[in-house]
């Protein structure tokens, strides 16, 4: 057993716990799967798509875009959301590197 982490997640993990906690609910995966390759949507659209209070909704885009899962950009009086490809690219990296590691890691 590793015992090293019991106390403190190791400092690359902190982008992953986030991004876990953010998607472990499912309006934040209806969000995050709303966007198509190469799209932003508005605060606007997403309020209109998800049937939620737009404070809800609000609080969900929060969430998500605290986790570094989506980038906001205003223009005008509208906000437009697109999401943060290179932060899930280096999560999922990350987690590969420690699932190699159980893989690789002799049995005693």
């Amino acid at each position: 057993m590793n015992i090293h982490y019991v106390d403190n997640l190791p400092m690359e993990w902190e982008p992953i716990a986030r991004i876990f906690a953010a998607l472990g609910d499912k309006y934040r995966q209806t969000i995050m799967l709303l966007f198509e390759k190469d799209e932003e949507i508005s605060l606007k659209t997403i309020v209109d798509t998800i049937p939620l209070s737009r404070s809800a909704v609000v609080h969900h885009v929060g969430t998500l875009q605290y986790a570094g899962l989506i980038t906001a950009t205003k223009r005008g009086r509208e906000v437009y959301y697109r999401p943060n490809i290179d932060l899930f690219y280096q999560a999922v990296e990350i987690f590969n590197e420690y699932t190699e590691h159980l893989i690789t890691k002799p049995v005693k």
